[in-house]
């Protein structure tokens, strides 16, 4: 896994000066435009995607000790966390692989960014005809139990989402 840490840590560094360098002006004509990528700005899409897939990959077959050095890789490198996600496709491994990077980011820097996230999960889900319910609590079970921001913890989120 520390080769993987180190991939990371190097896309993490590449992401910051594209992500940086774009003040933003609400006085500019173009404010509300989203910015452009930074993977693809960078030249990195692919290699970044496969980081995500392969550190996912980690968290869905780890202990739970590596999950939580997973989930704080996530939290250390947060342009790495911020920019590089994966458009899932509208399956059961799809949604699943979008619940476990959910899962492994543990609520990012704004618990309300991530709420929201998974408010959309299940929006997309719903559209797709994917019964999300026993994925939300297959990834609950791998999910931390920190509340990180006084609104519960991860795996709190995703078992209210289940009904459970």
């Amino acid at each position: 896994m520390q080769s993987l840490i180190q991939e990371i840590a190097l896309i993490d560094g590449i992401i910051e000066p594209v992500v940086t360098s774009r003040p933003l002006d609400i006085t500019g004509p173009d404010w509300l435009e989203p910015p452009p990528d930074p993977l693809a700005k960078a030249g990195i899409g692919a290699e970044a995607e496969q980081a995500l897939r392969a550190i996912i990959e980690v968290y869905e077959s780890g202990d739970e000790a590596t999950r939580e050095a997973v989930r704080g890789v996530f939290e250390r490198y947060r342009y790495f966390r911020w920019a590089v996600h994966i458009e899932p496709e509208p399956t059961v491994d799809g949604f699943r692989f979008w619940l476990l990077h959910f899962s492994a980011i543990d609520q990012g820097d704004d618990a309300r960014d991530e709420l929201l996230n998974l408010g959309e999960i299940r929006r997309r889900a719903e559209q797709a005809g994917v019964d999300l319910r026993p994925l939300l609590l297959e990834v609950a079970e791998l999910s931390s139990d920190a509340d990180k921001y006084g609104m519960g913890s991860t795996r709190q989120f995703l078992l209210n989402a289940a009904g459970a």
